[in-house]
């Protein structure tokens, strides 16, 4: 019997229907699991030769939720310990929501982390500005809302200026940054701060925030790509560098598609001066 239209349309519209939700049970029990050790090499501008192979791990954006368990914040800061980093920056959102029945426990997980030059956090937009930052603290972690701390690593300075992320007007970072007498490096939850950091002339920028993309989908990649400077890996603008991770947990949908979690091992070294 001939197939008429409307029976080859069904048929597509099911085998359709029955590849996106294959493809969302595979993101929702496997994908989101199945962590990443990323190794990137960051061409830095003007990186002091002291600075050059200096390991940063970075972690970000653990969401630790009913989705996001202890076990998986747990396997991301094994595998970043195992890179033996000089230094550790988490870059925000510990919790989703601001939900404080996950705070404590968030910090706990979290707590294992250390490196020889130190652990420092900046607070994303679902922290809150009281008990996230006191258990990060008790977790003998250093976090910096809208401050700087000045760090000596072999024998150079390094000032880490850590912003919330609702601090966006480039006179606010331009004060955080006044002084510093090292390699300033800006911690900000939000790529979007790349274009202040280029002009303040700060050589590295280093966020989570978009997580990203978390569902990546063939041809139309990153759905939230577009308001951000990039959503995952490098950019660059003018002087600055800017590395964005994907991070760890997730929100709105506990899903991870074409898009695994990471831990992240950064290896700065010197940017080559453009040819004129």
């Amino acid at each position: 019997m001939p197939f008429s239209r409307r029976v080859l349309l069904k048929g597509a519209l099911a085998a359709g229907v029955g590849a996106i939700t294959g493809t969302g049970a595979y993101g929702f029990l496997y994908g989101r699991h199945e962590l990443e050790v990323t190794h990137t090499t960051l061409a830095v501008a003007g990186l002091p030769p002291a600075l050059a192979g200096l390991k940063i791990g970075m972690l970000t954006d653990t969401h630790r939720s009913r989705w996001v368990s202890h076990e998986d914040i747990a396997r991301a800061v094994t595998a970043l310990m195992a890179e033996r980093p000089d230094l550790i920056v988490l870059g925000g959102d510990y919790v989703t929501w601001g939900d404080r029945t996950y705070v404590g426990s968030s910090a706990e997980a979290l707590a294992p982390l250390s490196a020889p030059n130190g652990v420092f956090a900046i607070l994303g937009n679902h922290d809150d500005d009281r008990d996230m930052p006191a258990a990060l603290a008790a977790a003998r972690v250093q976090v910096l809302r809208d401050s700087r701390t000045h760090i000596v690593v072999n024998g150079q300075g390094v000032d880490l200026i850590g912003i919330r992320f609702w601090t966006r007007r480039g006179a606010d970072i331009a004060a955080l940054r006044h002084g510093a007498t090292g390699m300033p490096v800006l911690l900000a939850h939000d790529p979007r701060r790349l274009s202040e950091a280029a002009s303040l002339d700060i050589p590295l920028v280093l966020s989570g925030h978009t997580h990203g993309g978390q569902v990546v989908l063939p041809v139309v990649g990153a759905l939230a790509a577009q308001k951000f400077p990039v959503v995952q890996g490098l950019a660059r603008r003018e002087r600055t560098t800017l590395f964005v991770s994907k991070g760890v947990g997730t929100i709105y949908v506990p899903v991870r598609i074409n898009c695994p979690p990471e831990a992240v091992v950064l290896t700065l070294t010197p940017a080559l001066p453009k040819l004129s």
